[in-house]
């Protein structure tokens, strides 16, 4: 990947709303349900309509929603979510007790498994410092940071720049893609261009009234990818 090149993310809620970024389409698709949780899940059958409207046009993802911290759990939702033919799937890793158990006993099946699985982090929750390397030992494909409490507050209220430089770092010495995400606004990707990362993911500055859970207005996206253009960002 080009390091003057930063892709960007755009969650959808719906083929509605994919549709609406036809003109502007990101390099990367992700499909949740916002009013499910951080990362609710959408039906299968939705996202494989939308990954069917997309026809390769960009890549994709989804996520498999706010799960129990259980492997087995976890492996059924991935299992089912890729009958979507997304490119992607998405594993939210929360700070439960059963966290590392989980992480571990996911390697096996990851190993295996088909479809690149990205972990997302909370930069909101306080894990042990060891968690990210049980990630990224795991054979998780990347790592995304993002917030797990939507409560209007942002990435950067939770984390320093130097915090998310280190955390780029790490993730990007073992060869692994790297995403940052939590409520971004567009003043927000003059400071988080200098750090590296791979993704740059959106929801709610797509949104009206910047609510996540409001209808995605293809004017905001527009505006989001002409931001990233002046700094050679977007594609």
């Amino acid at each position: 990947m080009k390091s003057e090149r930063q892709p960007w993310l755009a969650s959808v809620q719906s083929l509605a709303e994919a549709k609406q970024l036809s003109a502007c389409l990101p390099d990367l698709l992700d499909m949740k349900d916002p009013a499910s949780g951080a990362l609710g899940a959408l039906p299968v059958a939705t996202v494989k309509e939308i990954v069917n409207w997309l026809d390769g046009r960009c890549l994709s993802s989804a996520t498999i929603g706010d799960l129990p911290m259980q492997a087995a759990v976890i492996e059924d939702a991935l299992v089912a979510m890729q009958q979507s033919g997304v490119d992607y799937l998405k594993v939210g890793l929360f700070n439960e007790p059963q966290l590392t158990t989980c992480v571990n006993d996911l390697a096996g099946f990851l190993h295996d498994f088909k479809t690149p699985v990205i972990a997302v982090l909370f930069a909101d929750q306080q894990y042990k410092k060891s968690v990210l390397t049980d990630v990224l030992s795991a054979g998780f494909k990347g790592v995304m940071l993002d917030t797990a409490h939507k409560d209007g507050r942002h990435l950067l209220d939770h984390q320093t720049p130097e915090q998310l430089l280190d955390f780029v770092q790490i993730v990007k010495s073992r060869q692994r893609l790297c995403g940052l995400a939590g409520a971004l606004r567009v003043e927000d990707i003059a400071l988080l261009k200098t750090l590296g990362a791979d993704y740059l993911g959106f929801r709610s500055a797509l949104c009206d009234r910047q609510q996540r859970t409001s209808t995605l207005q293809a004017v905001r996206a527009k505006m989001i990818q002409q931001r990233l253009h002046q700094f050679g960002l977007a594609g």
